[in-house]
């Protein structure tokens, strides 16, 4: 099986706070797979995700990251995005002025670009772009609003599922898409997520909880702390922390 990202021994700090967070976390997910990482708060989670997206503030002291095969830690954010890495935030930014439409349509085909493709004409997207929505449950007067202005937590989430739907990314890293949502924006979203998976592409899931992992339903799960992963398993790990809770696994890690 083709390794869609692999990480050896990473090792991160945040800048601003001169704080070092990752201390060696190594991790391989092949085509086809979907990783969640649970942890109690501080653990690290959001740190990997921002480290394997590039985000300003952000500086690997240690270690090294392959995406497909290619060193992804010598790239830009903008030349990770390109080559097929997304990063969906647990709280994405407004962006008061930019139309949906036009920031898609923008995104879509500097990546088409960036890939050889031609780029889309404004039919064709919209063509595309309502299919997309129509599965994600999402008016077409959507296309006319401002990015992220005023949309609820539903919103901006099912907003990103449907940015991953038009780019078609290889690695997907969710930081906490479930946080903040009901059970029915919950299920819409989750269906958004298993409708993209395929087995040339692969996920990386961040959350707290085991009720969005009943939806996506895993391959792997590993548990973060103190900036390390500590335990890997499968979808059963994810049923026993709900059931036990953090102390008692991280207490049998250590």
């Amino acid at each position: 099986m083709k390794h869609i990202l692999e990480i050896e021994a990473l090792q991160a700090r945040v800048t601003e706070a001169d704080k070092a967070i990752l201390h060696g976390v190594s991790l391989t997910l092949g085509a086809g797979e979907l990783h969640a990482i649970m942890g109690p708060n501080g653990a690290g989670k959001s740190t990997l995700g921002y480290t394997l997206a590039g985000r300003e503030g952000y500086e690997v002291t240690g270690g090294s990251v392959k995406f497909l095969g290619e060193d992804l830690l010598t790239q830009e954010p903008d030349e990770r995005a390109r080559a097929g890495v997304f990063l969906a935030f647990q709280y994405p930014v407004e962006l008061p002025g930019v139309n949906v439409a036009t920031f898609l349509r923008t995104a879509l085909n500097a990546h088409r670009t960036a890939h050889g493709e031609a780029e889309l004409d404004a039919l064709a997207f919209v063509k595309l772009c309502r299919a997309a929505m129509a599965e994600l449950h999402m008016p077409e007067s959507f296309l006319t609003r401002n990015v992220n202005a005023g949309f609820s937590g539903g919103e901006k989430k099912r907003f990103e599922i449907l940015q991953m739907a038009l780019l078609q990314p290889r690695l997907a890293i969710l930081d906490e898409t479930d946080s903040g949502l009901d059970i029915d924006a919950l299920r819409i979203v989750a269906a958004g997520v298993n409708a993209l998976r395929t087995p040339s592409n692969a996920f990386l899931v961040i959350t707290h909880y085991q009720r969005l992992l009943e939806y996506l339903k895993p391959t792997h799960v590993h548990i973060m702390a103190a900036g390390k992963i500590v335990r890997s398993g499968g979808p059963e790990l994810a049923i026993q922390l709900e059931a036990e809770g953090y102390d008692s696994l991280l207490g049998n890690a250590a």
